[in-house]
């Protein structure tokens, strides 16, 4: 199975239903009276963690997700169905980012953890409600909210408790298919390993713990040199990192500082995670060159061990230490802290865009504006005022103005379409 750890997608959130203008006209009723129903809620969408996801790749064929939108209001007073909610499955893991803003909106490190990422638009109000003893009779209603468009950023972290380390052909996936049932691609060759592998180590007490093998790191990978920039994200949520050296290689000790340098890079507290240093590949070199090695690597850490992945030469110890360091180091918590999502129920439409398209003729364009006209019936005179009343509300007709609007000119929104006249022209 292919590897995606990093994608993007487009979700849309439903629209509201319009409310609707009705009368009561049943036999036996006195004079009716408004009728129109609510519109119906748009749907919501949903993030949501699942622990039987392990890759974003099914982002890679759908990568745009709308919600229903809700049933415009019915007569005799009949509200509008509300649409049904949109929850998007992603990997435990996976940390969503707003496109247009930059900021994180949630990690959802936990299985079922949900977050929504954007708000379904409120149903308009029909014309029963805008009934009271001084107006039994309105003759308007209201148009549902819009739908929220966002752009979002899933970028996935594997949930490990330890990350193994190290350059290219180090040995950590003879290592990880050793002390786990992973059976990652293996060849004498720099950069066998191009994507994570996540491995599952037993305890003697029966549980066990997650070993992720990350891609080989060189010089330069924090700036984007070679494979492992790209994995360096999967270890910020280990407990401890081990540090698979060559002992084979022309100089370990200049190998290990090069891998330290690109996590601090990375991170700073990457650069501070505890770190247990096993040097490989002890059954290719002599055992004064083991000794050598050993004294040399005490001084850079207080955990060392000398091992043979290929062999299995001192493989148990290192595992049992290593189960013995997951109980006692704590998990990394995030430091992702989302006290609200203001994008989620931004649906704000307020804008809107004049534009002059010939001597006396003004379009008028916006999403709020748009959907009030939609719902306005130019036969209806109180319609076509509550229209204008709000207008002047939003300051449309002061911007007129200011663009040389003349008595007697052409405005259009929408379907609509009516002449401007100023109050001086009314005396």
């Amino acid at each position: 199975m292919q590897f995606l750890d990093k994608t993007k997608i487009r979700i849309v959130s439903g629209r509201g239903g319009n409310g609707m203008v009705a009368w009561r006209r049943e036999k036996y009723v006195d004079k009716g009276g408004p009728a129109g129903g609510d519109g119906g809620k748009g749907g919501d969408v949903y993030l949501i963690a699942d622990e039987n996801m392990s890759t974003l790749m099914d982002f890679k064929y759908k990568s745009v997700f709308k919600a229903e939108n809700g049933e415009n209001g019915g007569i005799k007073n009949c509200h509008g169905r509300g649409a049904k909610d949109l929850y998007i499955k992603v990997p435990v893991g996976t940390v969503v980012i707003d496109v247009k803003t930059g900021n994180t909106i949630a990690d959802l490190a936990e299985n079922d953890q949900m977050v929504m990422v954007a708000k379904g638009g409120r149903g308009g109000r029909g014309n029963a409600r805008f009934a009271t003893a001084q107006k039994r009779a309105p003759q308007f209603c209201e148009p549902g909210e819009p739908p929220i468009e966002r752009e979002l950023i899933l970028e996935l972290k594997l949930i490990a408790d330890v990350g193994l380390l190290g350059m290219p052909n180090a040995g950590k996936s003879t290592l990880i298919s050793r002390i786990s049932s992973a059976k990652p691609k293996i060849a004498d060759y720099p950069f066998t390993t191009l994507i994570p592998n996540l491995g599952v180590v037993r305890k003697p007490s029966g549980d066990g713990f997650v070993v992720a093998d990350i891609p080989g790191l060189i010089e330069g990978a924090s700036d984007g040199v070679g494979l492992g920039h790209d994995f360096l994200r999967h270890v910020e949520r280990c407990r401890f990192l081990v540090h698979v050296i060559d002992t084979t290689a022309d100089n370990p000790i200049d190998n290990y500082e090069k891998i330290n340098i690109e996590l601090k890079m990375h991170s700073e507290r990457l650069a501070k995670l505890y770190q247990i240093i096993a040097l490989n590949k002890i059954d290719a070199i002599s055992e004064e060159r083991r000794e050598e090695l050993f004294n040399e690597f005490k001084k850079k850490a207080e955990d060392v061990f000398l091992i043979s992945a290929a062999t299995g030469e001192n493989i148990d110890s290192l595992k049992y230490f290593m189960g013995q360091k997951v109980d006692e180091i704590e998990k990394p918590k995030s430091e992702i802290i989302v006290e609200e999502d203001l994008g989620a129920t931004d649906n704000d439409d307020s804008a809107y865009e004049i534009s002059k398209v010939s001597k006396d003729t003004f379009v008028i364009v916006g999403g709020k504006i748009g959907r009030l006209a939609q719902v306005t019936d130019e036969r209806n005179p109180e319609q076509v005022i509550r229209f204008q009343n709000i207008l002047t509300g939003m300051g449309v007709f002061d911007k007129l103005k200011s663009m040389g609007v003349k008595d007697g000119d052409t405005i259009i929104v929408g379907h609509l379409e009516f002449a401007y006249y100023s109050d001086e022209f009314y005396g």
